[in-house]
């Protein structure tokens, strides 16, 4: 008995889920809109925000409308004044057409007529108004969406010195409106495609033509088609399942919530995925350099930017070095230390009774616990946890000998220079233990070891059939413009390489140097 039930069981676990759509194109519209209306109510059952409402005309009692919406995604105000109560007060002496409903009666701004259940069910599920009317086989569809939405305020892991303040939120419309309000011209392309067979999720490519490479936006569709999955709550989830080197701790795509980040990507060629639901828009190839560039970095002087840029491209190389580079030289290479600096590091570890591999593995694992402890807390609360954390437990593990003092100093450089670089966090960490594996058993050797992996690793990262870094023959200025420094504006005439099918970006003579 007990392997019957196994055997049913696992078959119910096996068997396909109903297909919806097939559930849907089994039922036909009729002429009656009583009936539509009942079909479409017992698709909705136990759903119990849905409503249906009969609208009797009042000078013609024998034309009659039933008009459907989900409450609490739709504008009630907008239902009532722009369609309940003209169908109410319209003075046709007959029973309307739907043409003439749509175009004489009904002031909505955007709607469309379908005999399609399944577009019925999703336009009812995503806040608009469906209206069925007797004698017609047929639905209108109209925009009366009313979510409750949050207002946009500048990203808090965004904030910048200087610059715009706006920011994404989780409503599609109004996200694209804030890229539409700043490029103005009909270039400015957005398609849109569904995707999740439950969640039906909206997702819009955005991009500028004439300046896009078309063959990246056919290789993002073509990924996007690929997709079948039943839910995408977030961009994240797009991102992972369409992205190049699926394995590799780094980027494969940009992502930011602020709208002139964005603009800024559609202007030298990209594409930008926005997805409903999510303030964090997506865009693609993405190229290495692009996590080391600030917000900030084309608002403020060109000087003081590059100067900025350069400290985070030491801050990436100290933070997944330095614990292991510490480990190879005191572990194995210590004739390498001045005399001073070695007396003072073998004073401090006489009395540790770790191995100083063992020791860096411990604090930077204790390390990396109270990070994560203070972006989960509260924010004021986390800060000061962080802090008061880092110090306190690093103060008692000198005063009680267990961590030498040189071991503190390493790990607080390392833990430092990875604030630095906020877009490389998730590759940093898994790199600094592989290259501190590497350095406890090899030393200096199994150091260079890893590094070597690592920039092979990196030359050969794609994003979307582009190199993330772009070697060439020989170095030119406009490749360099805006990579290891920030170029002055007026010298940045070109878009990247193998980004834009048109790389002029300022003609010659378009500013003042």
């Amino acid at each position: 008995m007990f392997r019957f039930l196994r055997k049913n069981k696992q078959k119910k676990i096996d068997e396909p889920v109903d297909d919806i759509n097939q559930q849907l194109d089994s039922i036909r519209l009729t002429r009656s809109a009583r009936k539509n209306a009942a079909a479409i109510k017992e698709l909705f059952k136990d759903v119990d925000v849905f409503r249906t409402r009969e609208v009797r005309n009042m000078h013609d009692e024998s034309i009659r409308y039933w008009v459907l919406f989900n409450d609490g995604v739709v504008s009630s105000m907008m239902i009532n004044e722009n369609i309940l109560k003209p169908l109410m007060l319209s003075t046709a002496a007959t029973p309307c057409t739907l043409e003439s409903v749509i175009e004489q009666i009904v002031q909505i701004g955007e709607s469309e007529k379908t005999a399609s259940i399944k577009k019925i069910v999703d336009a009812l599920s995503y806040g608009d108004t469906v209206l069925f009317t007797d004698g017609i086989a047929e639905a209108a569809i109209f925009n009366t969406k009313g979510f409750t939405l949050r207002a946009i305020q500048e990203p808090d892991n965004e904030k910048t010195l200087s610059g715009p303040r706006e920011g994404f939120t989780e409503a599609l419309i109004p996200n694209l409106s804030l890229i539409r309000r700043k490029v103005r011209t009909h270039a400015l392309k957005m398609k849109f495609i569904s995707l999740g067979r439950r969640t039906l999720t909206q997702v819009c490519v955005c991009y500028i033509d004439g300046i896009v490479n078309k063959n990246i936006v056919d290789e993002l569709f073509r990924r996007l088609q690929t997709i079948d999955i039943d839910a995408v709550l977030d961009s994240h989830y797009v991102a992972e399942l369409i992205r190049d080197a699926r394995y590799s701790p780094f980027r494969a795509m940009y992502y930011s919530e602020r709208p002139d980040i964005v603009i800024g990507k559609l202007l030298e060629g990209r594409v930008a995925l926005f997805v409903d639901g999510s303030p964090v828009v997506i865009t693609m190839p993405h190229l290495f350099i692009e996590n080391f560039q600030s917000t900030e970095d084309y608002y403020l002087s060109f000087w003081y930017t590059s100067f900025s840029r350069w400290l985070r491209m030491l801050a990436f190389i100290l933070t997944v070095t330095v614990p292991a580079f510490y480990i190879a030289i005191v572990a194995f290479h210590p004739e390498m230390l001045p005399t001073q600096l070695l007396i003072s590091i073998a004073n401090e570890r006489a009395n540790v009774p770790l191995p100083a591999a063992l020791e860096a593995f411990v604090m930077l694992i204790v390390f990396d616990l109270l990070r994560e402890t203070g972006i989960r807390m509260p924010t004021g609360v986390g800060q000061a946890l962080s802090i008061v954390g880092a110090l306190v437990i690093g103060q008692a593990a000198v005063e009680a000998k267990l961590v030498a003092a040189p071991m503190i100093i390493v790990v607080a450089i390392a833990g430092i220079t990875t604030l630095i670089v906020p877009k490389l966090t998730p590759a940093v960490i898994p790199m600094r233990f592989f290259l501190l594996i590497l350095a406890s058993m090899f030393g200096l050797y199994g150091l260079m070891l890893g590094v070597s992996v690592i920039i092979i690793h990196i030359l050969n990262l794609h994003s979307f059939g582009v190199p993330q870094i772009m070697l060439s023959g020989r170095l030119k200025y406009q490749d360099l413009k805006d990579t290891f420094f920030r170029a002055p504006w007026w010298t940045m005439r070109q878009r990247p390489k193998m980004l834009s099918d048109d790389r002029i970006r300022m003609k010659p003579g378009g500013g003042n140097g």
